[in-house]
């Protein structure tokens, strides 16, 4: 069951919401600005709608034993950056997560049906269990290193944490690689055009090819799109 409420809101809550409006690929479809905050609620029920079912196909065909029934929800705390994010619940159903000012920020149904399939990917690829355990590694070798070579005790704390983030982030980058390249899929086969939808990295900042960094270059995920597609 999908948690829409604070959408369902602005939906019934028209004539205030209204006045709370808020990479290199050719396109023949023009962007266009943002819509307003009632129609991005439409849109982004409608892209769930459409979506979803797509993504929980693609998990069925590609895993064994997974999960794949996605809980698709809206975090309507205040005053958030634009965020999505994939988690699971402590029943380990897959959660994809969408924050109001991302849902408000997107210029189009295929930037936000592109977003989507990429966090649905995640969870597909196993990317979650693969980061702790990434975390773990990391964690165990650095503190045990320092242990070895006679660490304090708050030391050998100090290197299991930054182990674990070290850990953490080692294949981060190529998870969110592949987690585009899925996504593109999982976007065209609902219908999206994922190279209009990939866009919206020309909106991102871009945090280049940082040793230990999170995300890869805009320039590598919106290559990987294009070529996705090309593929297909």
């Amino acid at each position: 069951m999908r948690r829409l409420a604070p959408l369902l809101f602005l939906l019934a809550s028209a004539c205030t919401v209204e006045t709370m409006d808020q990479p290199e690929l050719s396109v023949s479809a023009p962007v266009g600005p943002p819509p307003s905050s009632v129609r991005a609620a439409r849109m982004f029920i409608e892209v769930v709608e459409t979506v979803e079912p797509v993504a929980e196909r693609e998990c069925r065909q590609r895993t064994r034993g997974m999960n794949c029934d996605f809980n698709i929800v809206v975090d309507d705390r205040p005053g958030q950056p634009p965020n999505a994010f994939q988690t699971e619940d402590r029943f380990g159903r897959p959660v994809l997560a969408f924050n109001i000012a991302l849902i408000n920020e997107v210029h189009n149904a295929d930037e936000l049906a592109f977003v989507m399939g990429h966090e649905a990917a995640h969870h597909i690829q196993d990317h979650l269990a693969k980061t702790r355990l990434n975390a773990t590694l990391g964690a165990v070798v650095l503190s045990g290193t320092a242990a070895i070579l006679g660490a304090t005790p708050q030391e050998i704390e100090a290197a299991r944490d930054a182990g674990s983030v070290a850990g953490a982030r080692s294949f981060s980058k190529d998870f969110e690689l592949e987690a585009d390249k899925l996504g593109t899929i999982i976007a065209a086969r609902a219908g999206y055009d994922p190279l209009r939808g990939a866009l919206y990295f020309n909106r991102l900042p871009d945090p280049g090819n940082r040793f230990l960094g999170s995300h890869p270059p805009n320039a590598s995920r919106l290559q990987v799109v294009k070529d996705t597609v090309a593929g297909m």
